[in-house]
């Protein structure tokens, strides 16, 4: 058997010729075309088709997905996850899982906290990382390592790294928050910001490798990656056997093929459904059509799962184990971030609430179930917290905006706040506004922002006021 192309070397059914590197590669076909007008055509390998920079093919990938339902696939067995586990035993946190009342009550379900917030580097990325470069160190394979991240992977990547003893350069894209780069440097990698998005940032991390001979690190497209991240299954079921449905946040896919992967083969009857933003929802995209699905952007304050393509080894491996893909609102994800420092005393970036998320939006079906949210990490810039904030309080109906017409007279503004804070809300600002359309030379426009329990707190706040003889309206 003539050698395979290194990066398809695991690929499936048809064998065809990869014409950036001339390895082979074995690719899936839709059944209604025909093998001769493939073999017309130019074939790419993986790399080629699904990564933008990698090669000076990559240009003509959307043509060649057109007849392609997946790229190639590959398995992970249970021993594969045994093995990660073993590698990472006594290097990372046995994290805690824990029931949470609060959503419990709230949902009907028996609602469990996987905190992977928690883990070294406050990310579940270590797993992955760890097991990969101690897998290559195995292998004597101890040379410099180059990666791409938005954050988590990076710090996984320059912990691990550091670890070994390994030079570790990171691409990180400009986007990055300045605490995610600050805590990678801080492991000893360098970092370098390309970019816009993690794309770029992969595209600039392979030339990066190329120039300097370095091996590469995914964040998520490598068997052994996804062995580490999937080392969380065999936690949980260790610590929840009765466990019903596992909930897993989603970006490139490494962490939900991972966990499925491990779960489904230990145990087929418990759910892993993964979790998407709404403006990036690639993967949600690919499971439901039953093929591979790249965007063209992404949009959202998630930001460790913004990734506008896939891995070609991980869209296989969920469409194969997990059981579903949904996806909430940036909104949805602000309230969740809010309610888990509220009620849980957690710091959760929002990647990392998605799973709450999505409980509580009604999602997944949780009624009478023991239901696992895994929060995957909680590196949230802190500059961002108060933006967070602000619109899970709006997302819980805690922030309530208004306006007043007064008399423009001693004494009324005066009355207006104190029948305010006589109904409970917490006055957060006042504005004054005379220049109002309509309003008579002896009136005044009052804008109000303040601080409610909840819809029912705030309703009763403007009926009360209504009643009192003020004229309001909503903003």
């Amino acid at each position: 058997m003539q050698s395979a192309c290194p990066v398809c070397v695991n690929a499936a059914r048809v064998r065809v010729r990869c014409v950036p590197c001339a390895g082979h590669a074995r690719m899936f076909f839709r059944q209604k075309q025909s093998r001769k007008k493939v073999s017309a055509a130019r074939t790419f390998c993986a790399a080629a088709l699904v990564f933008p920079g990698l090669t000076q093919y990559s240009k003509v990938r959307k043509t060649q997905t057109e007849f392609l339902t997946g790229v190639y696939t590959v398995d992970i067995t249970l021993q594969d996850f045994e093995r990660a586990q073993q590698r990472l035993n006594g290097v990372l946190h046995h994290t805690e899982l824990d029931l949470s009342a609060t959503f419990s009550a709230m949902t009907g379900g028996n609602i469990y906290l996987k905190y992977e917030n928690s883990q070294k580097t406050g990310s579940f990325k270590i797993r992955g990382a760890s097991n990969k470069i101690a897998a290559l160190v195995e292998r004597g394979e101890t040379g410099a390592v180059v990666a791409s991240s938005a954050g988590n992977h990076a710090q996984g990547v320059a912990y691990a790294a550091h670890r070994f003893g390994i030079p570790a350069t990171i691409v990180m894209p400009k986007t990055a928050p300045i605490a995610k780069a600050k805590a990678t440097e801080g492991y000893g990698a360098t970092v370098v910001l390309a970019g816009d998005c993690y794309d770029d940032a992969y595209a600039k991390a392979r030339e990066i490798c190329e120039q300097e001979h370095a091996t590469f690190l995914h964040p998520y497209n490598d068997p052994e990656v996804i062995a580490g991240q999937g080392t969380l299954g065999l936690e949980i079921l260790g610590d929840l056997p009765t466990a019903d449905i596992i909930i897993v946040p989603a970006g490139g896919g490494g962490l939900l093929a991972g966990v499925a992967a491990c779960i489904k083969q230990i145990n087929p009857r418990v759910q892993v459904i993964g979790v998407q933003a709404e403006g990036a929802n690639a993967i949600a995209q690919s499971f439901h059509s039953h093929s591979y699905v790249q965007t063209d952007s992404v949009a959202t304050i998630a930001d460790g799962i913004a990734v506008k393509a896939p891995g070609d080894i991980t869209v296989p491996l969920i469409q194969k184990y997990a059981d579903d893909v949904v996806t909430v609102s940036d909104r949805d994800i602000s309230e969740a971030v809010l309610l888990l420092m509220e009620r849980c005393k957690q710091i959760v970036e929002p990647a990392g609430a998605t799973p709450v998320a999505a409980v509580l939006k009604g999602k997944v079906d949780v009624k009478g179930k023991n239901v696992v949210c895994l929060l995957s990490g909680g590196n949230i810039d802190v500059s961002f917290i108060q933006c967070i904030i602000e619109q899970g309080l709006v997302a819980r109906s805690r922030r309530l905006r208004f306006t007043v017409t007064l008399l423009d007279r001693p004494g009324s503004l005066g009355k207006l706040l104190n029948d305010i804070a006589a109904l409970g809300a917490n006055i957060l600002s006042v504005e004054h506004d005379r220049l109002t359309a309509g309003l008579n030379p002896n009136e005044i426009d009052v804008h109000v922002s303040c601080e409610v329990g909840g819809k029912e707190h705030g309703d009763r706040v403007l009926d009360q006021l209504i009643q009192n003889g003020y004229h309001v309206k909503i903003d």
